[in-house]
């Protein structure tokens, strides 16, 4: 089951405080990255593009446990007490920061719900690479449930990268179910990235925001799915601030008998301006739904929503396969074309 997570709605809240850390390396967790297997290292590639020690403040999870951890003088990573987890504390006035928190399962039948919370300190610039890969060989379920926190601080700049990615001859699934909740502070901005192209059976992705005075927050998803996968899609933004907007945006691909649900719920409680947009292609028997809902607590909120659901055009095909493309190689080049 996915973990039920609640946001309140259209008031003032006192900003999160960051845990107390000592700024030094106690934490750290050293990691010979020649020992890890050759299937671990190839889902790190794919999901966070590592293939040796990278540069900058990392966790890396494998089958449950943090197996590298590596702070920074401007980035802290300390593991939590109460609930399985981190805690990642970026300085106020950090630049040029990169963080890496990727999680890898590869023991079939291994599951876990894991709580991570970002503070990211006032004006501080960072880029966070996330994601969880899956290589599934065996009979049983593989399941990665987490919960990603971020408390963004005043006129803060986070880029968050997010990749999930699945593979294994086993018969077992792979099932990915992350929850995004995002607090943002006055003039801070917000950019999330988040791409889920290949092996995930069944994911139910939840996002939830609430934005201040001049927060910007800006959603680009991409998901392809195949067989009979499922994968849902729920937004919820509280748009609270005068002077604040959203932008969320969703590409996806359905093929062959997989399913697909796309929600978005924009709440303009102020003078706002929210959009969100769902454009989907679908092939074979898949299915892809829409199911918009926007609401203006404000007379001075903008809200717009838009979706455009269909298969690739044939002259777009034709196109191609006047080139020396197969219908297949045409196809593959409008798909990606599309999710880039």
């Amino acid at each position: 089951m996915t973990p039920e997570i609640t946001t309140d709605t259209a008031r003032e809240k006192t900003p999160a405080a960051a845990p107390a850390v000592t700024a030094n390396l106690s934490d750290e967790i050293k990691i010979d990255f020649a020992s890890i297997g050759s299937d671990e290292m190839n889902l790190l590639d794919n999901i966070a593009g590592i293939t040796g020690r990278p540069d900058g403040a990392f966790n890396i999870r494998a089958n449950g446990i943090s197996i590298g951890r590596a702070a920074t003088k401007s980035v802290e990573i300390v593991t939590k007490k109460d609930k399985p987890g981190i805690d990642i504390i970026i300085q106020p006035g950090t630049t040029g920061e990169k963080v890496y928190i990727p999680v890898v399962i590869s023991n079939s039948g291994h599951q876990e719900v894991v709580y991570n919370d970002f503070y990211i300190g006032e004006a501080a610039t960072v880029e966070i690479i996330a994601g969880c890969g899956i290589h599934n060989t065996g009979c049983h379920e593989s399941r990665h449930d987490g919960v990603h926190t971020f408390h963004v601080g005043k006129n803060a700049h986070v880029r968050y990268v997010e990749r999930h990615y699945g593979e294994g001859s086993g018969e077992g699934t792979n099932v990915m179910n992350p929850t995004t909740v995002v607090n943002m502070e006055k003039n801070s901005y917000m950019e999330m990235e988040t791409t889920q192209i290949k092996g995930i059976d069944s994911t139910a992705r939840v996002t939830k925001a609430e934005l201040g005075e001049g927060a910007q927050l800006v959603i680009n998803e991409k998901i392809m799915t195949h067989g009979v996968q499922f994968a849902t899609t729920d937004f919820v933004v509280e748009m609270n601030g005068d002077g604040c907007s959203t932008n969320v945006v969703s590409r996806s691909v359905a093929k062959d008998n997989s399913r697909q649900r796309f929600t978005a719920d924009l709440r303009g409680n102020a003078r706002c301006h929210g959009h969100s947009e769902c454009d989907a292609i679908v092939m074979d028997n898949a299915v892809v739904s829409s199911l918009p809902q926007i609401t203006a607590n404000s007379v001075d909120a903008e809200l717009i929503h838009e979706a455009a659901i269909g298969k690739i055009a044939g002259e777009q095909l034709d196109k191609l396969m006047t080139l020396g493309l197969t219908e297949q190689e045409a196809e593959s080049k409008i798909i990606d074309g599309f999710l880039k």
